[in-house]
């Protein structure tokens, strides 16, 4: 049993192929890659608040309750 199993190992077992770059090389791109989303993100904060209506504190709808669904 024994043998079949090694000999199945062996069979099986594929040749390693070598990296186009080194392991660093893939984290460095990674991190750079990242952060280039991060910038991108940045770029967008605010935005919401710059697009919503102006929120005009103390109108009410006319019928006691004040407008807007918060505070």
């Amino acid at each position: 049993m024994s043998s079949s199993l090694s000999s199945l190992y062996a069979a099986t077992e594929a040749p390693l192929r070598d990296l186009p770059m080194s392991p660093y090389a893939f984290g460095g791109l990674a991190f750079i890659g990242f952060l280039s989303l991060l910038a991108i993100l940045w770029g967008f904060r605010g935005t919401a608040q710059k697009l919503a209506s102006p929120v005009h504190h103390g109108e009410h709808d006319g019928h006691g309750a004040p407008q807007g669904g918060h505070h």
